[in-house]
């Protein structure tokens, strides 16, 4: 190493590195002196004789005794100041100061002079001691000292590490290793098999890469995690760094955004640069829309975009001419539609890994990992649960774990039990229950009124969503509420979106036809069908006279000052929402007059008991004759299980116990393939009696 510091001309001297608390110091010295240059006071020592020759001629208008020193300081008047000063401009206070014997016989000196002189000067007595002579001198200037080594303290524990505002461009990013405190892994991770795969695939590359390289692949420069809020990105994210036996920094898109000019983009290259140097290594950007916003965008037009000087850096670094061999960007966001066109291209992000909600097995999966830290009883049932969360998210899911263990807390249960769960999922669902409420018996009424044609309209509509549960016990905002099991279906024809609408409305329908008046208790469904109609005109192109249409813009690209279609137009698509949204109105009201004993029924059993569940509902419509998607999918699990069932039973008992398995299995088999027949031949009949049934 001593060789390194050798040159031609001798020795290198090693260079004085500048500190920023010289800055301080020199700063502490200027003030220093410019306090003692610019004293306002004039002041000046003299002998004894020449004091008492002053105080005898009247010179001193005032006299401060310091006892304990044995020192007097006199302010002279304007005449005698010149004399003694030997100047016609006076300053200040001039002061002359001279040593006393003692404090005492200078008190009897002052009664000779005034006895025999006449002096009549202000007299002060002090008892001062040094150290308080120091600090009224100094202490100023100590305090302005401190309080700057304070600020410059706060400066440096803000400025993003050592340093302070000299530091100020470096990255923030947190550095995660093997040997880090992260210790999630893809065990924890339910429900994202496709998802996970694809993040896998990343995590064995850096493991084992001689796998891949032996063909000729390249491994993807950056993957993009796309979904929903709650679906897991960030926990994909934390499994990766809890996998990889590589480095892996992990930050923010606002932690580039700055107050100041050209700091984010400064952080940009400090991160890369930290990155390389960890090669290879992982770079999570989570939230990256906080700077990958598209260029262009910004209200401010015209001006300099620190952030787009952000995003050009980071473009240029992620695929520009310097090398990134070894490092792997991932990063999450919600928004992808808004993001940079150029930022989502090949050589930066080759992948786009979408994290959707999860479906129904998935809901499964993720509740049996929330549930191994929770007490439950036998009662718990993890099917039920994932049937009656559906369009939940992991996040949601969570959610309702953790405030099932809190309800059964509260009431000081030794472990939860699955009312504890429905209690969860309503809470979370349609708000805390207010049963203080105050309502009268007609408003009551009109609640039950208006919930029940929900219920009914519901359940006698093929494409409706199945009925669940429905209270008209006031719950958030709603003074009623009603749950349902929608199904988990990828398109949605034209006739499902109908009949929905038809069940929406059926609150209002019930409300005219049975009471004879309407409430504002149906703003939220009006508000709900008014949007499910207009997307069905103006996005699906599901109306007869704008069939094929949409007017939608997915990819967010425009600036939409203008409407894309022209007056004439708007005109056509409002009379085609409304005669859209009356026809199922009418709908609503015919089905109800066909069903008004059973509907009145259903409204006096919600009115005795406040809650019913799809067994009442049963009781006074009948089985419902349609099956949902969901249904269907338990009633495949549950014959594959009785399959399962009956090949144990054939490879453990055989002979009789086998043919009663095959016979248990045939009848399954046979239940299950002749069970929708009946369904058909009753949807035929329905159809003759009400041509309005089938759309």
């Amino acid at each position: 190493m001593g060789n390194n510091n050798m040159s031609p001309l001798g020795p290198k001297k090693k260079k004085i590195r500048f500190n920023l608390y010289w800055m301080y110091a020199l700063i502490a010295l200027l003030l220093f002196g410019l306090y003692y240059a610019n004293d306002p006071s004039m002041s000046k020592e003299v002998n004894w004789s020449e004091f008492e020759k002053i105080a005898k001629e009247g010179g001193i208008t005032q006299v401060t005794v310091f006892a304990k020193k044995d020192y007097v300081e006199a302010q002279l008047n304007d005449s005698t100041a010149k004399a003694v000063f030997k100047t016609d401009k006076i300053n200040g206070k001039p002061i002359i100061y001279t040593n006393i014997p003692s404090g005492d016989s200078f008190a009897t000196t002052l009664d000779t002079w005034v006895k025999d002189y006449g002096f009549n000067a202000e007299v002060n007595y002090e008892n001062s001691s040094d150290l308080t002579n120091i600090l009224w001198t100094f202490g100023p200037i100590i305090f302005f000292i401190i309080f700057w080594i304070y600020l410059a303290r706060r400066m440096t524990n803000q400025g993003g590490g050592g340093g302070g505002v000299f530091n100020v461009g470096k990255a923030k990013a947190q550095l995660f290793d093997k040997d880090g405190a992260v210790k999630v892994t893809f065990d924890d991770v339910a429900g994202l098999s496709e998802a996970k795969q694809e993040v896998e695939e990343i995590v064995e590359f850096l493991k084992n890469p001689g796998r891949y390289t032996e063909l000729g692949g390249k491994i993807p420069k950056g993957a993009l995690l796309v979904g929903p809020p709650g679906t897991g990105k960030t926990l994909l994210a934390k499994a990766v760094a809890g996998e990889a036996n590589v480095p892996f920094f992990s930050l923010s898109g606002s932690d580039f955004v700055e107050m100041f000019v050209g700091v984010g983009a400064s952080r940009v290259r400090d991160l890369f640069r930290q990155a390389k140097e960890k090669a290879p290594c992982i770079v999570f950007i989570d939230e990256i829309d906080a700077v990958g916003r598209a260029r262009g965008k910004n209200p401010n037009m015209g001006s300099n975009d620190e952030r787009e000087n952000t995003l050009n850096q980071l473009l240029t670094e992620m695929d520009g001419f310097g090398s990134n061999s070894g490092v792997i960007i991932l990063a999450a966001t919600n928004r992808a539609d808004i993001l940079d066109k150029a930022l989502l291209r090949a050589g930066r992000f080759d992948r786009q890994i979408y994290v959707e909600l999860p479906e129904l097995n998935y809901r499964k999966a993720i509740f049996k990992v929330h549930l191994r830290n929770v007490k439950i009883d036998d009662s718990v049932d993890v099917d039920l649960l994932a049937r009656q969360t559906p369009g939940f998210s992991g996040a949601d899911i969570a959610n309702v774990c953790n405030e099932a263990a809190l309800i059964a807390a509260r009431k000081n249960k030794k472990s939860v039990q699955r009312q504890d769960f429905m209690d969860a999922v309503d809470r979370i669902v349609g708000g805390l229950e207010k049963r203080s409420k105050i309502t009268t018996q007609e408003e009551k009424r009109s609640i039950a009124v208006h919930e029940a044609g929900h219920a009914s309209i519901s359940w006698l509509l093929q494409y409706a969503n199945p009925l669940i549960k429905v209270t008209i016990v006031p719950r958030g905002r709603a003074l009623g509420a009603a749950w349902y099991l929608p199904e988990e279906r990828q398109i949605t024809t034209r006739e499902q979106m109908l009949d929905e609408m038809c069940a929406t409305l059926g609150g209002r329908a019930a409300e005219e036809v049975f009471l004879g008046r309407i409430s504002t208790g149906a703003s939220n469904d009006l508000e709900r069908v008014t949007k499910q109609a207009y997307a069905m005109v103006v996005y699906f192109g599901m109306s007869e006279k704008l069939p094929n249409l949409s007017y939608y813009d997915s990819t967010g690209q425009e600036y939409g000052f203008t409407k894309p279609y022209s007056e004439e137009t708007a005109k056509l698509i409002d009379k085609e929402v409304s005669q859209i949204v009356n026809e199922q109105y009418e709908r609503a009201k015919s089905i109800l007059r066909e069903h008004a004993e059973k509907h009145a029924k259903l409204a006096e059993v919600l009115i005795t008991r406040e809650v019913i569940f799809a067994e009442d509902v049963e009781q006074i419509f009948g089985k419902r004759p349609w099956i949902s998607r969901t249904e269907e999918i338990l009633q495949d699990e549950e014959a594959a299980k009785k399959e399962e069932e009956a090949e144990k039973d054939k490879e453990e008992k055989p002979g009789s116990t086998a043919t009663a398995g095959e016979e248990k299995s045939q009848q399954a088999a046979d239940s299950a393939t002749s069970a929708p027949q009946p369904q058909a031949e009753e949807k035929k009949e329905n159809e003759k009696d009400n041509p309005e049934s089938g759309q």
